[in-house]
């Protein structure tokens, strides 16, 4: 070798040593966080899912591998070595039926594991025993200390349907609404039913879903509504609650997305906020006794590109805002074509999983939401719709859990019903965008970090007017699912692993 070469493979090694340096002391540059417990925004209410589709057949299985998907979904139990058991939601979204189940074929769904059943049965019975599964999970759900549940209706039974149909034929209101008072009858007896038959009293009730959408396609339950109609319904409701003296409260909105809350058009079908809470509308309802003061929305469609991201979720907490006392919900989400993610089939993975906590931090941070509900808690598809999944078999199979699940318990885990959301600034400069979100519990912080990027970093946390002292981490990546990380005795350098969510909980 010349000696001009080997000069210049010294240069070279110097030069890549040098940069490598660089790279790393940038990679090594703290993020810089304050959080001043003093500044505080909503109360989080708590996290939830659905029991739809899947657990009327799940809630068969095997007593241990069903116990398995239960503790996954609900437990806040832990192992000797401190690994969480569940991600331990606090919500619990029962599906009232249609009865389409019950027609079989003649329902038009062709997919049963899309029909839903009901304790209303076609001859006018009622029959306690007829969703075995699905009860099982509300039960298992309150044995692990689930407080809140909610009873969700995609369609009217079919027996009050114009078609006899759990579907719209011609995309408008299938609700027969000369039998409105049966169908609120109907629900009545389905609430107290359930809490006679399982011991579980629905807190809330939601009777309607997405209601812009047509619902004619007959591949699952639904059923379309103007903002009139909803009125209607709410108020035939509202009296068949009172009138049988039943505390549950009557959950509006579930609009189709979020921006059916404050605008979308006319107020035929958007502007919901406005429509059902205003005084001054014609389909005001926010004054009756069981309407709850809150209004929900689907973050499907919202999340692409980053400007409608991030503005559709502003607007959000702007039109909420406007009225008193109001109250968020973010009732329903899964990955559907419109994300910014590669394909739609099923992904168990952290990719899939960072894409969801930074909606949950943004949804929560921007919108202000109170609560935040996953769509399917079990999902039989190859599709990204589940926290847990089995194969599509009515009796027995094989369980997976996700990174989603975990990455999902990362907040519902830790922040507790109760929680009020406080301020975050970012002191830093010229360190990788992550996004960070903090919660006051008493006198603990618990603090929840999505770092997407391919670097480890280092988390300085500083804490207006109160000296944390203990802290203890818990992470969910490709190598830990919710797992006990890293303990220290103060907020400096706190490590946040790559391509990460992590909870910091200190105080």
């Amino acid at each position: 070798m010349s000696k001009l070469s080997s000069r210049l493979n010294r240069f070279l090694i110097c030069l890549a040593l040098f940069l490598y340096g660089r790279t790393t002391l940038a990679q090594e540059k703290p993020l810089q966080i304050e959080i001043d417990p003093a500044v505080t925004f909503q109360t989080i209410e708590g996290f939830g899912a659905s029991d739809a589709w899947s657990c009327q057949f799940a809630g068969l299985w095997p007593e241990e591998k069903k116990n398995k998907m239960a503790d996954w979904l609900f437990s806040t139990q832990s192992t000797q070595a401190g690994q969480p058991l569940g991600i331990g939601l606090n919500m619990w979204r029962f599906s009232i039926g249609g009865g389409s189940a019950a027609q079989g074929n003649a329902s038009d769904i062709g997919d049963e594991w899309r029909r839903q059943y009901a304790f209303l049965q076609p001859d006018g019975s009622y029959n306690w025993n007829v969703m075995p599964g699905q009860v099982w999970f509300l039960k298992a759900a309150k044995n692990r200390g689930v407080k809140q549940f909610i009873g969700f209706v995609n369609s009217p039974h079919v027996l009050f349907t114009k078609n006899g149909k759990a579907y719209s034929t011609d995309g408008n209101c299938n609700l027969n609404f000369d039998k409105l008072p049966q169908f609120a009858d109907y629900l009545v007896k389905t609430i107290k039913g359930i809490k006679k038959t399982a011991g579980v009293e629905l807190n809330y009730l939601s009777p309607a879903n997405e209601p812009q959408w047509k619902w004619n396609g007959h591949d699952q339950e639904g059923c379309p509504y103007n903002n009139t109609e909803l009125a209607q319904l709410y108020r035939g409701i509202n009296d068949a609650l009172v009138k049988n003296r039943v505390k549950t409260k009557i959950q509006i909105g579930e609009a189709g997305q979020l921006d059916y809350l404050y605008n979308n058009g006319n107020s035929t079908k958007g502007n919901q906020v406005d429509q059902f809470f205003n005084p001054a509308s014609p389909n005001y309802v926010g004054n009756l006794s069981n309407i709850d003061q809150s209004v929900s929305a689907h973050s499907y469609f919202t999340t692409s590109p980053e400007e409608k991201f991030i503005a559709v979720r502003k607007k959000t907490a702007e039109a909420v805002a406007q009225i008193k006392g109001l109250r968020y919900w973010m009732s329903e989400y899964c990955v559907l074509g419109d994300e910014v993610l590669k394909g739609e089939k099923r992904d168990l993975g952290m990719v899939t999983a960072l894409f969801i906590a930074r909606l949950i931090h943004h949804d929560l941070v921007l919108s202000n939401a109170t609560s935040w509900q996953w769509w399917l808690a079990v999902s039989a598809s190859d599709y990204k719709d589940g926290l847990v999944y089995i194969d599509k078999n009515k009796t027995d199979g094989q369980v997976y859990d996700s990174k989603m699940l975990w990455a999902l318990g990362n907040y519902s885990r830790f922040v507790t019903a109760g929680s009020k959301r406080v301020q975050v600034k970012t002191l830093s400069t010229g360190v990788p965008q992550v996004d960070v979100s903090s919660y006051m519990q008493d006198k603990k912080l618990v603090t929840v970090v999505v770092n997407p990027t391919a670097n480890d970093l280092n988390l300085d946390i500083e804490v207006k007017g109160n000296k944390q002292s203990t802290v203890k981490t818990y992470v969910t990546s490709d190598q830990y699912n919710l797992s006990p990380y890293k303990q220290y005795q103060d907020t400096k350098q706190v490590r946040i692993p790559a391509k990460s969510v992590t909870t910091v909980i200190s105080y």
